[in-house]
């Protein structure tokens, strides 16, 4: 399909589970945990994936912060994705640093933002 967006993701982390969950909220992806995907089908690696979030669509390949500033676009999120793409070396270090550090206060209550928000979606679905 050529507009379909193949999403591989750390199906290890709570945070990612989340993040894509509220992606999904208003974004039609096909989303996989890396663990469980056939990648050389993608042309990727463990190792790729096990470090970023990767983001197949129309043949290319977007990884990290460029692969969320396109999610986050084309979800509806369009400040925040050129928050991402203008901040450039700063975008991509932030997104490095919370893969980095998916355990911290600051990231686990993200995380905690992110679950009440699709609990509220769900919710809102369920009437």
């Amino acid at each position: 399909m050529e507009n379909q967006i193949i999403v591989i993701y750390d199906g290890e982390c709570a945070f990612c589970e989340s993040s894509i969950k509220w992606i999904e909220h208003r974004l039609d992806v096909d989303s996989k945990p890396f663990q469980k995907a056939d990648l050389t089908k993608y042309g990727l690696t463990y190792q790729e994936c096990s470090k970023s979030v990767q983001v197949i669509t129309n043949g290319s390949v977007l990884a990290g912060a460029p692969a969320i500033a396109f999610l986050l676009k084309k979800r509806g999120n369009s400040l925040l994705s050129v928050i991402i793409t203008a901040s450039g070396p700063f975008g991509r270090f932030g997104y490095k640093w919370i893969a980095a550090h998916r355990s911290s206060l600051i990231v686990s209550s993200l995380h905690r933002v992110l679950k009440l928000a699709n609990l509220r979606h769900i919710k809102k679905l369920q009437g």
